[in-house]
């Protein structure tokens, strides 16, 4: 039987908010997890379009949407030069690089494991 270690053991008082919930609240979303990665493993500043064309297909109103709330969050730090045209680059914050040790392990699980998952019947996702 696996035993769960003490973190995850802990149990929250009622008011208490669940910190997986937490994160995975954070982390959520079809495209939070690759811009996170691409801005971790880059570590330097990457310029709004550079980033777009990277993550292909993502839209350019979901991008923005996501870094906003990386920056509001204080995991991405955004800074704007007054050129023309206007350029804007994204830079992996301090605290947003200590997700690394959170996001490798949930990667080293996949590639162990993500081919025994069980695939959805298209019909699981019809209403």
């Amino acid at each position: 039987m696996t035993q769960v270690k003490a973190p995850l053991a802990q149990k929250n008082s009622a008011d208490e908010p669940c910190p997986m919930t937490e994160f995975v609240s954070l982390i959520s979303g079809k495209w939070a997890i690759p811009i996170l990665y691409r801005l971790i493993v880059l570590n330097a500043p990457v310029r709004f379009s550079d980033l777009l064309r990277a993550m292909a297909p993502i839209t350019q109103k979901e991008l923005t949407r996501q870094l906003r709330l990386f920056e509001q969050r204080g995991l991405v730090a955004r800074r704007a030069y007054a050129e023309v045209p206007p350029r804007v680059e994204y830079q992996i914050t301090p605290l947003g690089l200590t997700l690394e040790r959170a996001l490798t392990p949930l990667a080293a699980w996949m590639r162990e494991y993500g081919s025994q998952l069980a695939r959805p019947e298209a019909d699981d996702f019809a209403g």
